[in-house]
């Protein structure tokens, strides 16, 4: 994709937007400033709430995940901070999809015309069947429709199959300047970067599309709304040398397999897993390079072998301590992705007590959530800050 000439946006730099902390005074900011008297310069030196509450994909409980709808809706339930996750075209072209397979997430399997793409690849160490964003052009991607990824689970979404087509991830960048003027309030975006390693191995460079459009985008600012996010540890420190001065974050998931580690580094020959690298000692060479950490909300409070939850562990004040702020994945409305403390019924699809569950995590000092559904999110902050304040 070629470059365009940088837009110049409005605002004034946040000081810390993201977790609501105080604001630089305005003459502090002039480096960086731009045309400060606009509303969106107005809107990005408003305070943010505190804890975040983060549409995990958009509003992806309700509408098919990573479409410009989900983003709108996601907001206007009151979601502070929008989440694409990108991948690669064929063009190098970043797009929102959740993985460089599409076939769950995009009409691709019905098209006659693409049947021959369909192939076997080793996806970070797995063996994957599929369609892969970097074996289409945009042009041809653009022909795709996205669909509900959970149809079983989220059969409701299904109504919405096919209305939309695949976002670039400059197309969610517009549509936070849009929607955060539109709603008069600071809007932020936390994408995600999968499979950097995978997609350096096909001669695709993620890292420099995404700085590329963040400076187009007048977001390559300290407190500026905006993190990044990876399972991976080498971009993260590489985009740093490449000039990337926004907040970045680095994630974890549970699990004790060979594969449950950042696959940068297992494929270098390190095999320790996501939990290995959430000791104090790690947060702290962590907070080198990284702004905040993204683990699976059972890191923080684990389930037992019953299912139920157990004693929340030390490591949101452990990160603190380091200097990170701590923001789990996934809170989710149905029964499934909950512990069974907040299961209603034996319906795993059914809606347990969603609400509950996110206050419960708040109360272990985290600094927000990622979730499937804001509405529901925004309920529980609501909820969390009025049984704290009384």
């Amino acid at each position: 994709m070629a470059a365009t000439t940088p837009r110049r946006v409005v605002g004034a730099s946040l000081t810390a937007l993201l977790l609501g902390a105080t604001v630089v005074p305005a003459s502090a900011l002039a480096a960086d400033a731009g045309a400060d008297r606009s509303p969106t310069a107005r809107a990005e030196r408003t305070r943010m709430p505190a804890p975040l509450v983060v549409a995990h994909r958009g509003a992806s409980g309700y509408r098919p995940e990573h479409t410009i709808a989900a983003y709108e809706l996601a907001v206007a339930q009151g979601a502070d901070y929008i989440e694409p996750d990108l991948v690669l075209t064929k063009d190098g072209v970043l797009v929102d999809r959740h993985e460089p397979e599409i076939s769950g997430t995009t009409d691709v399997a019905t098209r006659p015309e693409f049947a021959a793409r369909k192939t076997t690849k080793n996806l970070d160490g797995t063996p994957t069947t599929g369609w892969f964003t970097e074996d289409f052009t945009l042009a041809e991607l653009r022909t795709l429709r996205a669909k509900e990824r959970l149809p079983k689970v989220r059969q409701q979404n299904t109504i919405y199959d096919g209305l939309w087509r695949v976002p670039t991830f400059e197309e969610v960048l517009a549509t936070r300047e849009r929607l955060q003027k539109q709603h008069s309030r600071p809007i932020g975006i936390i994408p995600e970067i999968k499979h950097s390693t995978y997609f350096h191995s096909q001669g695709l460079d993620p890292e420099k599309e995404f700085l590329r459009l963040v400076r187009e985008y007048g977001l390559n600012r300290r407190h500026a709304p905006l993190w990044l996010q990876s399972f991976e540890l080498t971009n993260l420190k590489t985009i740093r040398r490449m000039g990337y001065r926004a907040n970045s974050t680095f994630l974890a998931w549970t699990g004790s397999g060979p594969l449950d580690g950042p696959f940068d580094m297992i494929a270098k020959g390190d095999k320790r897993t996501y939990a290995e690298y959430l000791t104090p000692a790690e947060l702290s060479k962590i907070a080198r390079f990284a702004d905040g950490i993204g683990p699976e909300k059972f890191f923080v409070i684990p389930k037992k072998p019953d299912g139920r939850l157990g004693a929340p562990t030390s490591l949101v004040a452990d990160a603190h301590r380091a200097g990170l702020k701590v923001i789990p994945w996934t809170f989710r409305n149905e029964n499934q992705f909950m512990a069974k403390d907040f299961h209603n019924g034996t319906d795993p699809d059914d809606y347990g007590k969603a609400v509950e569950e996110i206050v419960v995590y708040l109360r272990t000092g985290i600094d927000g959530v990622f979730t499937d559904n804001p509405d529901t999110g925004v309920v529980a902050r609501e909820a969390f800050r009025a049984g704290r304040d009384r």
